[in-house]
């Protein structure tokens, strides 16, 4: 296994290339990937459902002469071990414990999260439990005010009121290449599905696949309405700790609309807020409108 506390700097042009590398935390072989000198700040790239560490692949060398990214496979995605469900859990809990358990590995003592979709729960969770170590957030498509919803939930709500058997298998339904298809491009207009590429759901239905990692996945969609419990405490962590923000979002998006990118001023009125006429998956839709003011965004170390 690959030590990730073992990095040198990197000089020059060979900074600027992704390192794919392995390593265990708590038992799991996990694959992720890291760019930019080791002595950077570091930016934390928790990624979100149903995508893996490739959603970041353009963003970490555009950024590696100012940060050091590092972006771990959840287990069960992307390129990452699938432990059995007796040893892991696959619910928000279960990941957000797990991104704990990879900065401790990791040797990650300071960071700035990027918190988008899924990515974003756990992320937050890791900033509460931690406020001292975590220098900025970006946020970008991750919502936490319940009543701001888009009406892509509307399904995922129907569950969530009646948690049932039925339910549970309906949910199951969108873990399938059709489902994954409708998470990229199910709300953008035509010009901006034209920029998302079919890579990403093949990608993601190749790797999530298997029998036993559906099932996975359908517990984490399940599992998805104890989130909401926690918005209130992750919007008291805004108002009690003020990090330095940033909110950049795609408002062409059925879950979160640009009203749910707003209503991060209630909590955080000096958030720098971006709104873009882009997508859920800004980086792919609208990569070279969002990397510069990401770039510009400086809240130091």
């Amino acid at each position: 296994m690959t030590d990730l506390t073992a990095n040198t700097p990197l000089a020059g042009p060979e900074g600027t290339q992704v390192r794919h590398r392995r390593t265990e935390v708590a038992g799991i072989e996990i694959f992720y990937r890291e760019c930019g000198p080791a002595d950077a700040p570091v930016l934390l790239l928790p990624h979100g459902y149903p995508a893996s560490s490739y959603a970041f692949r353009r963003l970490m060398p555009a950024l590696s002469d100012r940060w050091r990214t590092v972006a771990p496979d959840l287990p069960g995605f992307g390129y990452s071990a699938t432990p059995d469900p007796e040893s892991f859990s696959y619910t928000f809990d279960g990941y957000s414990d797990f991104l704990r358990r990879f900065t401790e590995v990791a040797g990650l003592t300071r960071y700035a999260l990027y918190l988008h979709d899924y990515g974003s729960q756990f992320g937050f969770r890791l900033a509460m439990a931690a406020p001292d170590r975590v220098s900025a957030l970006i946020i970008s498509n991750g919502d936490i005010y319940e009543d701001q919803h888009g009406p892509k939930y509307a399904p995922l709500k129907e569950f969530w009121n009646n948690p049932t058997d039925e339910g549970r298998r309906k949910l199951g339904q969108a873990v399938s290449p059709e489902g994954f298809r409708d998470e990229y491009v199910g709300e953008v207009d035509d010009r901006l599905a034209e920029r998302i590429p079919p890579d990403l759901w093949t990608l993601a239905w190749a790797q999530l696949g298997t029998p036993q990692r559906r099932e996975n996945l359908t517990s984490l969609l399940a599992d998805q309405r104890h989130t909401v419990p926690w918005f209130a405490r992750q919007q008291a962590y805004l108002r009690d700790h003020r990090p330095p923000t940033l909110i950049v979002w795609g408002h062409q998006d059925g879950y979160m609309p640009a009203g749910a990118a707003q209503a991060y001023h209630r909590d955080h009125p000096a958030a720098e807020l971006h709104l873009i006429e882009g997508g859920h998956w800004l980086l792919e839709t609208n990569f070279d409108e969002v990397l510069p003011i990401i770039r510009d965004f400086s809240p130091g170390r």
